[in-house]
């Protein structure tokens, strides 16, 4: 238990570490395209400053100064500059129409980006919006990450919590419900010796066979629930035996009017690896689920046939039925179709055989109200 408890720690360290680099990754690249995205508005602006004293300066009337003025008309469309010339009157290029003046004199004034050509024309200058909306990216991205993440794990926990008493809930229920059938077995038996007519349809040795069967049924059900959660040990069995030890368990605590149809003794058997004591449980359990879903009258059929390398267990009986839809949810803790059920007897089962046994149960066939076929396969020894 105490080597779980590491692992956990362990993967729990390496998600940390493993989620504070996709973290900063971003953050990173962001940071750096933003100061080149500065840099490279910094270079308009200086270029564009150039062209400006060149223009104010040249005493060359003749010179064709056409490409210089069409540069500082694309170079204005680009960039964000405030020129202040000697009177104090303050020009802005690529500002919009009717920007807030003195909100952007305030701003560049505060920023101290400027150039300093002469004395006159000051010249300020401010990286786009856009250089600055990159560098608040990547903190956006955490923020929303942070939120979906917060939301997610509050859902996740409620949703894990809520299974967890139902699991819970329905281990105790379910432990109630295997007990209760053998004590309710010996409490029968105890009110038939009080009435003084043992010697009417049972003898006294049947009547202690009877009572010492639902002794070890209580011993199995204390056995079955404490190897849950633990490995279980696997042995050659005969199915068949396991089989008909189930009948003959289940078929005198069930109405008269239910018919077993069930392999007979000395026919075809295979040999599985199973912990007898578990796979007992799970077929008790189909069949305890086949009795349930028939009302006075039924049939209960059980097969046992080989599929290549498998020995395939087949539980069928005529009840109500399952809808197509269904035929995956039933093995999911918590589902049931019964009024007070708990849904923890085929998950339990599911998890015996496919998690313990390397088998595999599933709904093989069913239809509304003509009944339900569930097949376990497992490999042969």
């Amino acid at each position: 238990m105490l080597e779980i408890y590491k692992k956990t720690h362990r993967w729990k360290i390496v998600l940390l570490i493993t989620g504070i680099f996709i973290l900063v990754l971003p953050i990173y690249f962001a940071n750096k395209l933003a100061k080149n995205l500065a840099e490279r508005e910094k270079l308009k602006v200086e270029l564009f400053v150039k062209l400006l004293e060149e223009l104010t300066n040249s005493n060359n009337l003749e010179e064709d100064i056409t490409f210089e003025l069409e540069l500082q008309t694309i170079l204005k469309e680009e960039i964000n500059v405030v020129t202040v010339n000697i009177n104090g009157i303050h020009q802005y290029y690529n500002y919009g129409i009717n920007p807030d003046t003195s909100k952007i004199r305030k701003r560049v004034e505060a920023s101290n980006n400027f150039f300093i050509t002469n004395e006159y024309p000051k010249i300020y200058y401010e990286y786009p919006a856009i250089v600055n909306w990159i560098k608040y990216i990547p903190w956006l991205q955490l923020l929303l990450l942070l939120i979906y993440a917060l939301i997610g794990y509050s859902v996740f926990n409620l949703s894990r919590r809520e299974e967890q008493n139902r699991v819970w809930v329905g281990m105790a229920k379910e432990t109630a419900h295997q007990m209760g059938t053998p004590i309710s077995g010996m409490m029968g038996w105890m009110e038939h010796l009080k009435s003084r007519s043992s010697a009417g349809s049972f003898t006294q040795e049947e009547i202690i066979k009877y009572i010492e069967q639902d002794i070890d049924k209580l011993q199995q059900v204390s056995d079955r629930f404490s190897k849950i959660g633990s490995t279980a040990s696997l042995q050659p069995e005969s199915l068949l035996n396991i089989i008909l030890e189930a009948k003959d368990y289940m078929k005198p605590r069930a109405s008269k009017n239910i018919t077993f149809d069930f392999p007979s003794e000395g026919g075809q058997d295979y040999q599985v690896q199973v912990n007898k004591n578990l796979f007992s449980w799970v077929l008790e359990n189909l069949l305890r689920n086949a009795l349930d879903a028939m009302t006075e009258t039924g049939k209960i059929t059980v097969k046992l046939y080989q599929e290549a390398d498998y020995a395939c267990v087949d539980v069928s009986d005529t009840g109500h039925g399952i809808s197509v839809g269904k035929f995956n949810t039933i093995f999911k803790p918590g589902f049931t179709t019964k009024e007070r059920g708990w849904g923890l007897g085929l998950s339990l089962a599911k998890r015996i055989i496919e998690n313990y046994h390397n088998g595999k149960i599933f709904v093989k066939e069913s239809s509304l109200g003509k009944g339900t076929t569930i097949t376990i396969r497992l490999l042969r020894a």
